[in-house]
């Protein structure tokens, strides 16, 4: 089941984009509606929010007076944290429930205003930002709810910023236009991301990159580092429980600035033992984050040439989202393999003249090969020869692995 996460600063619209959503298949969970269900009259959460901020928060009809409520929280983060405490876990576990109720095939999309200030969205497969402009946000609280400005202001003042939202999201959405663009622009993500992303998860099908090597090699793109980052963070909250990971590194041509590079994140993940990856669990859990085992894809090439391959032995995977191409080397903390990721990353971005050399050897060999695993291939004796210079740098620097 591909996990979506809808979020947006309040009278952004993503409640617009959500229902877009479940209108073109998707299993809708609102937050705001798990919120409103957790307190409703004979629920444990209602008795214990009297206990804490008595009877003045509740009607003579035995429902919860939000507005009385919010009141006593809104200016107050103890009381607010307070809140939360008692609210957070029911609403946790009844949208377990709700998201569990969904096919397994299906794109099960959460409508949550905080997934960016409570850190949920690395829980998502991906995190969906709706945005507009304040002044836009602040004239549709007014005409259709009814706040006046000062307070439309201080509750949007109160949200993630754009740049904390941006920072997390995977899709921007803008919608400062008419009802008919934004609905266009959901339609285009469903069609060309969300849904060949979830068949992708239900499949076990791997996303592919181009297999011509002049349309897979680009120029740096801005975006590598903070879809790196994402990947990180979510491989990381993936993998927490299995307790083998010694770290989850962004390596690769695409984690150094400037480098030319196949538009695809590389990951490192170190574990404690290379076996350990193996365990049920563990290929569970990167199953449940969207990746795939590659089954013939077990080692490195060993350097220097000639070397024991063992140091080099790893387990490969690749990620299911067409629109982001990922791949995870899984190594043994402290093997040849690990270490020479780290090295060769840290060397190129200490060395523009190094990083400028391998860029130079990448045009001339897409002008030479067309398919990019041929391409891939031929890079192999110009690493030999790196692999010397990024040790005697190593050895230089007193460079050691982080």
């Amino acid at each position: 089941m591909l996990r979506v996460g809808v979020t947006g600063g309040i009278g952004s619209g993503k409640s617009t984009v959500s229902r877009r959503l479940a209108e073109l298949g998707a299993h809708l969970v609102d937050a705001d509606a798990v919120a409103r269900e957790v307190v409703e009259p004979g629920q444990p959460t209602l008795d214990a929010i009297r206990e804490r901020f008595g009877d003045s928060v509740i009607r003579p009809d035995g429902t919860l007076d939000r507005a009385g409520l919010a009141a006593v929280v809104f200016h107050d983060p103890g009381e607010l944290a307070a809140l939360d405490a008692i609210t957070g876990p029911a609403i946790v576990a009844r949208v377990a429930d709700l998201r569990a109720g969904a096919p397994t095939d299906a794109v099960s999309v959460y409508d949550m205003p905080l997934l960016v200030e409570r850190g949920l969205w690395v829980h998502e497969h991906l995190s969906v930002v709706v945005e507009t402009d304040e002044d836009t946000r602040v004239r549709r609280l007014v005409e259709q709810r009814g706040l006046d400005e000062a307070d439309a202001r201080r509750r949007i003042a109160a949200q993630a910023t754009d740049a904390q939202r941006r920072a997390v999201a995977d899709v921007v959405l803008a919608n400062d236009g008419t009802p008919e663009q934004l609905a266009y622009a959901v339609d285009a993500l469903w069609e060309q991301r969300l849904a060949p992303y979830a068949s992708n998860l239900a499949n076990g099908t791997r996303s592919r990159r181009p297999e011509r090597a002049a349309d897979c090699v680009v120029e740096p793109r801005p975006d590598w580092e903070a879809r790196a980052e994402r990947v990180v963070a979510r491989l990381a909250a993936a993998l927490a429980r299995t307790g083998i990971v010694t770290e989850v590194s962004h390596v690769g041509s695409t984690s150094v600035p400037g480098l030319l590079a196949k538009d695809v994140i590389d990951v490192q993940i170190g574990v404690r033992h290379l076996a350990e990856a193996d365990r049920e669990d563990v290929r569970l859990a990167f199953t449940a984050a969207g990746y795939v085992f590659s089954h013939g894809n077990h080692t490195d090439t060993p350097h220097p040439s000639g070397a024991a391959p063992g140091q080099w032995s790893k387990r490969f995977l690749g990620g299911c989202d067409p629109g982001n191409h990922v791949q995870v080397h899984v190594r043994e903390h402290g093997s040849a393999g690990w270490r020479f990721a780290l090295l060769f990353r840290d060397w190129l971005r200490h060395e523009p003249t190094e990083r400028d050399a391998y860029a130079a050897e990448k045009r001339r060999l897409v002008d030479i090969h067309a398919a990019t695993t041929d391409y891939v291939v031929a890079k192999e004796p110009w690493f030999e020869q790196a692999w010397q210079r990024a040790n005697a740098w190593a050895g230089r620097t007193g460079w050691q692995p982080r």
